[in-house]
Formats: structure tokens, C-alpha cells, sequence
């Protein structure tokens, strides 16, 4: 059967109108008959595979958006050592989040390609990153800051990102308090850290949404810079997501005992042990280990029973998911020939998760007003018309793509560790590699890496005097 001349301009129209209402830098093939993890295989496997400069020869020009795109370079160009590139990119995409944050709460842009987004999917709405997202953009533009030699400039990122993590405790305090009731109903004994910085003592879910190596590397910096104060408050935050990590109980009893906290330092001492100072003639390296690549979201079709106005239907909806697979493992760092042990600062795996499983109720809404929108559209082109109605059935198939997109190539895991060492030269034996640092009497170098597959990338500083 050929298609009328009537039902021709129907579809001639209907598909200009989807065009016109999303007009936006978010219409392109790949977002409405793919989705994000899928585009974006090629980069996210050279990332999980260490190879950093086949990941960045296939950075796409344009994907996902100022704000998305901008996080993969900036990540992708920072374990590629191209830091002046990384830096640009995380400060464009700093630049769109802005940008977005300074929009009236509803602009003419979103409403676009809100409306665009239910007839076609959600990939053509404008990216939000996630809060935990938003930190890491400014750990690591303070990390490039550092690597640059300029403590100034990383510090103010470190507030930034701090200002971020208070806006996600705030919009989630009620569900940490209850999580908190729930643990002491169990009889679990309360964490000292959430204690001390009068955080909920939520247990893992105070880790799904705080970072504590976002608080330690901003500690460590107000340590370095002479602001005890603000490097105490940190320390204790970091304290109440990572209440094991030795590290931060070191910096936690280090300053408490420095600014002379009886109370808080007889509650600590009374957990960890006292406080025991560099020996004279001595000096610290603090290693930050970041290891894997998190997870990408997949695409999950299921189908569903929907009143659509016009009796019970059964609709196939496509959502985002992530597996159950664990993250790659890694051997312990070798420390002038000597395993140590690392504990760890963040899981972002379960950042990630934690963050779908809020975003899903409004996601799995949405899915179900396109899904029946769709059919309303087709049932209304098609009139009866076989080909028409094949053509939208096809469309609809086609174009129902789950929302996949994340900042993929942040790390899995983060891990601390530290030692006392002589002055001197000393090496770190890590996937192969060596890489040799200096001790200074009295001071604390630091060495940051992040190994994805069988590469490292690795670096150090000299953050002073940290006793």
C-alpha cells in the first residue's frame, strides 16, 4: 500500500514538530536512536583499558552536551597528562554549569526540549550533572590547580566543591536522619566522625552522597595553607564518611591535638589511640590511589501494563541500569619494595547508584507519558493506514532510548595510604612502573596516581610542613 498524500504531509509535520521542539544542541542521530553509553563504548573502554591517548583521539567534538562533554576531556585529558587541556575543559564545563544555574527555573530552552524529550527521549534534554558530579569537577580542577603549583587556586575549588556537598546533605537530610534512626534502633554504635561534625551517622548512605577524598584533599590543603580551623572541620567531615581510613583519623587527632579540642580529642583517643607526631629526622608521603573506571550505565527494556485513556495496554519502556558486576582489582602499591596497604575515601560505584535510584521514580514517569504519548501520536497519523501505522511503530522502537548518560570516566574506587620516611629519594613500584619522589625532614610530599587496566598515571608535590 502507498502512503495518501494526506498521511504523508501527517508525518511531513509530525517529524518537523518533534525537530522544532527540540532545536537544541541536543538533536542529533545519535541521541535519538542511541544512548549515551553506547556512543560513548569507544572512549569509556580505552579509559578502562589505560589507554589515555586512544581515549583521547576518540573524544568526540560534540555528544552530550558544554557540561557532559567537557567532563570526559577533562578527565580523559588529565590521565592522558595533557594537563593545560584538562584544565580548559573542566573550566568550559564549569562555565555551562553556570551558565545553567543562572537560568530562571524554567526557561524556554528546557521547556523545549522537556516537551521535545516526551514524544521522542530524554536524551534530548539538557544534561544536569549529578551533585557528586559537580564535586568532582572541582576536585579536579583543584588537582590541576595543584599540579600547576598553585595551592591559591586549588583551595578556592575545594570550597566550591564544599559548598556542593552542604547543598546535598541539606536536599537529603531528612532521609540520612532517617537512616540514622534505623541504625540505632539496631543497636549500632554511632560513628564518632558524624559525631564530631554533627552529620546524621547514616551508615553507607552518608557515603552515597558525601565524599570523603574530596574532604580529606581539601583538609590537607587548609593544613598546608595555615587554616587549622577550616582543615579541622574537613578532617572530621571526612572522619564521618571514611570513620577506617587511617589517614584521615591521623589528620583528625593531628589537629584536634594541635588546636587543643579536650573533648573531642579525649572521644577520639579513647577510639583510635593517641596521636603519634612525624619523629625528628623523618618526613611523610600521603599516596592518593584512584583505581578502575566506574560504571556505565546500560540499557534495560522491560515491558508494562498502562491505562493509556483507552483501556489497559501493555507498553515497552527502556530505562537505565547498573550491574551487578564488581569492579576490576587492583595489587597493592609497593613502597621502596614493601607492599602497602591502602583504605579506601569514596566508592563512587555506589555514588552513581545512588543517584539513579533518586532519579528513578521521575524517570520511570516520564518513560510511561512517552511511551503512551507515542502511541497517541501514531494511532491519531495512522487513521487505519497500515504503512503509517508500521512507520511509528517502527519510529517509536527506535527512538525509545534509556537516559545512560554519566560522567563515565571518573574513577571506581579512591584509596589513601601513607608512611614515615628518612629524607631522601624513594620509589613507588605500581603496574609496572617506578617512580621516584623526595622526603623532605619535616615535611609531606604528596603522590597522586590513577591506574586504569595496566597503566598509571603519576605525579607528586610538596604540600610544606604538615606535622
Amino acid at each position: 500500500m502507498r502512503l495518501t498524500t494526506n498521511t504523508s504531509v501527517r508525518l511531513c509535520v509530525i517529524a518537523l514538530g518533534c525537530v522544532v521542539m527540540t532545536a537544541c544542541s541536543s538533536l542529533t542521530a545519535g541521541n535519538m536512536f542511541s544512548h549515551y553509553t553506547a556512543q560513548n563504548e569507544s572512549v569509556y573502554q580505552a579509559v578502562q583499558s589505560g589507554d589515555y591517548s586512544r581515549a583521547e583521539e576518540k573524544l568526540p567534538d560534540y555528544q552530550a552536551g558544554d557540561i557532559l562533554d567537557n567532563l570526559e576531556k577533562g578527565r580523559v585529558h588529565l590521565l592522558a597528562s595533557s594537563y593545560p587541556a584538562s584544565k580548559a575543559s573542566f573550566e568550559l564545563s564549569d562555565k555551562a554549569v553556570r551558565d545553567w544555574q543562572d537560568q530562571a527555573v524554567v526557561s524556554v530552552s528546557d521547556t523545549a526540549t522537556s516537551v521535545g524529550a516526551l514524544a521522542v527521549n530524554d536524551n534530548l534534554t539538557n544534561y544536569h550533572p549529578a551533585d557528586y558530579e559537580l564535586g568532582f569537577l572541582h576536585l579536579y580542577l583543584g588537582l590541576n590547580y595543584i599540579h600547576s603549583n598553585s595551592l591559591e587556586g586549588a583551595l578556592v575549588e575545594m570550597r566550591r566543591a564544599n559548598q556542593v556537598q552542604e547543598k546535598a546533605k541539606r536536599q537529603r537530610e531528612a532521609e540520612l536522619q532517617s537512616a540514622q534512626s534505623d541504625m540505632q534502633k539496631s543497636g549500632l554504635s554511632p560513628n564518632l566522625g558524624s559525631v564530631l561534625s554533627r552529620y546524621p551517622d547514616a551508615g553507607n548512605k552518608l557515603k552515597a552522597v558525601q565524599n570523603g577524598y574530596l574532604f580529606y584533599l581539601s583538609a590537607l590543603l587548609y593544613e598546608t595553607q595555615g587554616d587549622v580551623n577550616s582543615a579541622y572541620v574537613d578532617y572530621k567531615r571526612a572522619l564521618a564518611v571514611a570513620p577506617d581510613n587511617k589517614q584521615v583519623i591521623e589528620g583528625t587527632l593531628r589537629l584536634a591535638t594541635r588546636l587543643g579540642m579536650r573533648q573531642d580529642l579525649k572521644l577520639l583517643s579513647k577510639q583510635y589511640g593517641a596521636y603519634q607526631p612525624i619523629p625528628k629526622g623523618a618526613g611523610r608521603v600521603i599516596i592518593l590511589d584512584e583505581r578502575g573506571v566506574v560504571k556505565a550505565m546500560d540499557n534495560w527494556r522491560l515491558t508494562i501494563p498502562v491505562d493509556g485513556g483507552g483501556g489497559m495496554g501493555l507498553y515497552s519502556v527502556a530505562l537505565p541500569y547498573y550491574d551487578d558486576n564488581a569492579p576490576q582489582r587492583f595489587p597493592a602499591l609497593q613502597l621502596d619494595g614493601k607492599g602497602i596497604d591502602g583504605d579506601e575515601l569514596v566508592d563512587v560505584n555506589l555514588m552513581a547508584s545512588n543517584h539513579l535510584s533518586e532519579a528513578m521514580p521521575n524517570m520511570l514517569l516520564r518513560q510511561v507519558l512517552r511511551v503512551v504519548t507515542k502511541d497517541n501520536l501514531r494511532r491519531q497519523a495512522a487513521n487505519g493506514d497500515d504503512v503509517t501505522n508500521l512507520v511509528f511503530n517502527v519510529f517509536n522502537t527506535l527512538t525509545e532510548q534509556p537516559d545512560t548518560r554519566s560522567w563515565q570516566s571518573l574513577p571506581a574506587e579512591v584509596y589513601s595510604s601513607s608512611a614515615t620516611l628518612k629524607p631522601g629519594s624513594h620509589e613507588v613500584f605500581v603496574e609496572g612502573k617506578r617512580y621516584n619522589f623526595d622526603i623532605k625532614d619535616g615535611q609531606t610530599t604528596l603522590v597522586w596516581l590513577s591506574r586504569q587496566g595496566n597503566n598509571v598515571t603519576i605525579w607528586h608535590k610538596q604540600l610544606g610542613a604538615i606535622q
